[in-house]
């Protein structure tokens, strides 16, 4: 659990690290859309080749990627195997009652493993060369239009981005936790499902205890600091956007263009 890297930040100074968060976050989000307009191999293996010289841009070894997609490598497969299972279409090659494994199912489940994998591996690259309080900034700048509508767009970017800031520490709480459990004789991943569950229980419960002391003592620290919910603040940070900004917007329409078009094809 702590191999997990979505939401960790690595210091550099490549090309991504220089973009406005504000880029990057639109640019994530596009990314998220464009990707669903890919339905044949050859759109997949376009997002493949794109996605991974955006990982080259940002300076991170490819391995430091990959370790992030193991802690749900479980979760995309089992998402890839229930396509594959109960989807139907083109030859059959097993048929077991409600079990039917096709060509379309394979194929269907196999463009589902590159949408997990490439969504994982995108959003990870905006949060590794991304700062979290320059996150905070971003989402917060997005969303003002939103202040309007009377929505609290300050106190939400606040817990996009501490949300986004913890999910390491959680991580590394917890495998101290384990390690001490096992310190104690506690052996995971051993007998019944019923008995595993039952082991999970001494992780479960210290590990919400500290997020709630952690969780109060960064309320206090705030206060000390006269942070105050709903009231008007300056900005000490602020963004700029510049010209490789629109730059990096223009290359996603352009990705999205040419997805478009090999559709048609």
């Amino acid at each position: 659990m702590n191999k997990l890297i979505l939401g960790r930040y690595f210091p550099g100074d490549s090309w991504l690290h220089r973009l406005d968060p504000r880029s990057k976050l639109i640019a994530g989000v596009a990314f998220i859309f464009i990707i669903f307009l890919a339905d044949s191999l050859q759109a997949f293996a376009l997002l493949w080749v794109f996605t991974l010289f955006v990982m080259r841009l940002s300076g991170v070894g490819f391995r430091t990627y990959v370790r992030g997609v193991r802690p749900l490598i479980w979760l995309i497969l089992f998402a890839t195997l229930m396509q594959m299972l109960f989807r139907t279409g083109g030859a059959t090659f097993v048929d077991w009652g409600p079990i039917t494994i096709s060509e379309y199912g394979i194929i269907n489940g196999f463009y589902v493993f590159c949408r997990f994998v490439l969504i994982i591996f995108f959003s990870t690259v905006v949060t590794l060369t991304t700062k979290p309080i320059d996150l905070t900034d971003g989402i917060g700048s997005l969303l003002r239009p939103l202040r309007k509508l009377k929505v609290p767009v300050d106190e939400l970017a606040l817990m996009l981005s501490i949300s986004l800031r913890f999910i390491p520490n959680l991580m590394d709480e917890t495998q101290r936790i384990m390690d001490a459990q096992r310190a104690r004789g506690t052996q995971f991943g051993e007998g019944s499902l019923i008995q595993q569950m039952k082991t999970l229980v001494p992780i479960f419960l210290p590990l919400f205890a500290s997020s709630l002391n952690r969780a109060e003592d960064m309320a206090n620290a705030m206060e000390v600091r006269g942070y105050q919910s709903g009231t008007k603040r300056s900005t000490f940070r602020q963004l700029s956007w510049k010209r490789i900004d629109t730059a990096s917007l223009f290359i996603m329409v352009v990705l999205a263009g040419v997805l478009l078009v090999v559709r048609t094809i």
